[in-house]
């Protein structure tokens, strides 16, 4: 019995040895190790602002330079036109009729008051010349030769105005037949035969086809980097074949705005342009330019903070990034002009900018810049 006694007593320390033991490895398994933060690959670029071509594009239309709108000098019913529109005319080229009967009549009847008036004057000088003659004889008086030279100087203003009269009717005459006045394209038409016109109003308009212009209308936005009175050289070609080219430059821009589209419009003059650039036809204008120096950005670096645009900075130092607000001049078609917010050397995350946040860690990828 007594080495029973002694073989039990270490018993318990063994158990509560064992048991905290196993209490103590059970804890440690419950603790994971504390995850090391996450790196992020990205793609960045550096700022380097520098100048860029002008590639700001504006839809128009090729215009006549000039363009003339041509009616008659007298009203009457438009008894033909001789021209449509695509029609080329000569200078003299004849291109509408009135009825020019009631003109004839004028003239006949100014034909037949310049003979009266003639006749009055023929009768007004003979009557001058025997009054001359009696008063030389003393036979007459004074007031009798005094009347008749009155008479006679009468008759002649009156063969005058009968004169100017034929004149008129002449120059009306001619003015029923309706001639160009210079070479050029019809290239419209307002009145049709039978129709009664006034005078002035327009027949049909014609252009020089050898002058024309490509007018665009264009934004505000597009004047805000050019100085006033500048003529930039435009690149035009023609929407539906853009291997028709002509060079131009700006020769006039609008001083007020539309008042519906708010744009203004801008001409420019072509050079030698291509025959297929027509009256009317859809051309694209570019500027042959180049910009101040500016900082051009992927468009895949905008990041949208709060409705307003951002990029993420790279600290080499740290491996870090940090968010900083910009200003976007414009968007173009897959890049962006940023106006203000970064500065020469800056370094910019152009991949992956949607998947990170403050301060984050990031490495570069491989092939990207730094």
């Amino acid at each position: 019995m007594p080495s029973q006694r002694r073989s039990g007593r270490p018993a318990a320390p063994i158990a509560l040895l064992t048991a905290v033991g196993l209490a103590l490895a059970l804890q440690a398994c419950g603790e994971a190790p504390a995850p090391a933060p996450e790196i992020r690959p990205v793609k960045t670029t550096v700022v380097e602002p520098k100048p860029i071509d002008d590639d700001r594009k504006a839809v128009g239309e090729i215009r006549p330079r000039q363009e003339s709108d041509i009616g008659f000098q007298v009203g009457g019913k438009l008894i033909s036109r001789a021209v449509d529109v695509g029609n080329s005319v000569k200078t003299g080229d004849l291109i509408a009729r009135l009825d020019e009967q009631d003109f004839q009549n004028k003239l006949r009847s100014a034909q037949s008051d310049v003979a009266s008036a003639e006749a009055v004057l023929t009768e007004a000088q003979a009557t001058e010349t025997r009054q001359q003659e009696l008063l030389a004889k003393g036979v007459t008086p004074v007031a009798n030769y005094d009347a008749a030279v009155k008479n006679r100087r009468s008759a002649d203003a009156q063969l005058e105005a009968s004169k100017a009269a034929l004149d008129l009717a002449q120059d009306q005459l001619g003015y029923t037949q309706l001639k160009a006045d210079f070479d050029g394209i019809v290239t419209a038409v307002a009145a049709e035969p039978g129709q009664v016109v006034a005078a002035g109003q327009t027949i049909i308009k014609l252009a020089k086809p050898d002058q024309i212009d490509a007018v665009f209308n264009v934004a505000e936005s597009a004047f805000r980097d050019r100085q006033a009175g500048e003529k930039p050289a435009v690149v035009v070609n023609l929407l539906s074949s853009p291997g028709i080219v002509a060079d131009g430059v700006v020769r006039e821009v609008s001083p007020v705005a539309d008042p519906t589209t708010r744009t203004y419009q801008v001409k420019v003059s072509l050079e030698n342009p291509p025959v297929a650039m027509r009256f009317g036809a859809s051309v694209q204008g570019r500027l042959k330019a180049m910009t101040a120096p500016v900082i051009v950005l992927p468009g895949s670096a905008l990041f949208d903070e709060g409705g307003k645009p951002a990029v993420w900075l790279f600290d080499a130092a740290s491996s870090t990034v940090k968010l900083t607000p910009v200003e976007v001049s414009r968007f173009e078609t897959d890049k962006v002009v940023i106006s203000s917010g970064l500065s020469k050397g800056d370094v910019v995350v152009t991949a992956g900018v949607n998947r990170l946040r403050e301060g984050q860690h990031v490495r570069l990828a491989e092939g990207a810049g730094s």
